[in-house]
């Protein structure tokens, strides 16, 4: 039975969790209405989503160590508030670059709880309890961006966009008050005294291990993919011969429900076949899923959607487990390395509007299979080159 103090730290990070990648990705199915909205062209748009994760990386590096120096609640407090400022600005903005800019410091902000919180979680809560609290603050990351996308189209095309922003905000104030008044102060923080160039030679230390490096690319690869198919995904059924509205095409991403599945089942599956032949699985299922969003049916597109989702979610989860278990020091650079990793696969993956202007949704859907099977074959290779050399020497 968890007690009480137990499940204050859990719901409250759950909460925030929730809050936090809901507002992360609360402008994809936004884009196309932007580029009418402010004239602006799809690679614009498409920036509202990717230099919010440009300030959350900088930010994941930067909030990252001062966390280790500091303490944890206090960034992950500073990190909510600081994700709701921008929520009340960004619909009185007539210009869409300062949309975009208000847009980075928000992502900046948001590192906050990346940063602390599964540190946190580790530091308070016992060995026997923080798998189960690890497990439901994951889940909250998936749930609270599904519910941001969703939400978002559901109020654009009910009221306007402007309106969902302030929902937002108002929905954040409360997530705020009650995180800063349930979470308890951290009780066995030990602040660390090194510096920072200690933390740049840990990330420098895993660099320079190919099986890492190989592991630490399947992430970026995994996302990139994946995000390209989700961030172009309402321009391809905004427009002929589909004509969706956001509102409709906002709950194409409860897929992403797929993902609170997809990760306890990949952990499961890994524990009885083996990891690698999971998430090798996982990656083959991503990409089968992605085959079928080539169809011109909605039905079909969406069951294509699904099946990503559970593939993607399957492999990104083991792929995140094998970093760590990779690495025989510095274990939390190396967790920190990946996750800045995945994000810049974020990045890059809502940045594809070049080749969405030339190839459109095929091109798009093409490069998201292709990319995943072609570097799944080069680190099976590059594996087997290691191992042969390690067996060698």
């Amino acid at each position: 039975m968890k007690d009480f103090y137990f499940w204050k730290i859990t719901l409250s990070l759950a909460f925030a969790s929730f809050f936090v990648f809901a507002s992360m990705y609360v402008v994809q199915p936004l884009l196309p209405l932007f580029v009418k909205e402010f004239d602006v062209t799809v690679s614009a748009s498409t920036l509202t989503l990717s230099m919010t994760i440009v300030g959350l990386i900088i930010g994941l590096i930067i909030l990252g160590f001062f966390s280790d120096r500091m303490g944890r609640t206090y960034f992950i407090k500073l990190s909510l508030i600081g994700s709701v400022i921008p929520f009340f600005l960004i619909p009185l903005s007539e210009s869409f670059y300062i949309i975009v800019f208000l847009r980075f410091i928000q992502g900046f902000a948001l590192a906050g709880l990346p940063a602390a919180a599964l540190a946190y979680l580790n530091e308070e809560i016992d060995r026997g309890s923080v798998g189960f609290a690890t497990a439901l603050y994951i889940s909250s990351n998936a749930l609270g961006g599904m519910a941001g996308r969703v939400f978002t189209g559901y109020l654009t095309d009910r009221f306007s966009w402007e309106t969902a922003f302030y929902v937002f905000a108002i929905v954040g104030v409360f997530v705020s008050i009650a995180v800063i008044l349930l979470l308890p102060k951290s009780r066995f923080f030990e602040a660390s005294k090194l510096p920072f160039k200690k933390d740049m030679e840990g990330m420098g230390f895993h660099l320079k291990n190919p099986a890492i490096l190989l592991t630490i690319g399947i992430g970026v690869v995994l996302q990139l993919s994946f995000t390209s198919i989700w961030t172009y995904l309402p321009f391809h059924l905004g427009s002929k011969p589909f004509s969706l509205s956001i509102e409709t095409i906002s709950y194409t991403f409860f897929a992403y429900g797929l993902g609170v599945i997809g990760a306890p089942l990949a952990g499961w599956l890994a524990g009885n076949l083996g990891l690698k032949k999971v998430r090798i699985a996982g990656i083959l299922v991503m990409t089968l899923g992605a085959c079928i969003t080539f169809s011109q049916s909605v039905a079909i597109i969406v069951i294509g959607l699904c099946v990503l989702c559970l593939g993607f979610f399957t492999a990104h989860s083991l792929t995140a487990a094998s970093v760590t278990e990779q690495a025989t020091h510095h274990k939390g650079s190396a967790s920190s390395l990946y996750l800045v990793a995945y994000y810049i696969g974020v990045t890059l993956g809502s940045s594809l509007g070049p080749l969405w202007n030339t190839a459109g949704w095929n091109g798009i859907v093409l490069l998201a299979v292709l990319l995943p099977l072609i570097y799944l074959t080069f680190v099976v290779g590059m594996q087997q080159r290691i191992s042969k050399r390690n067996r060698n020497s």
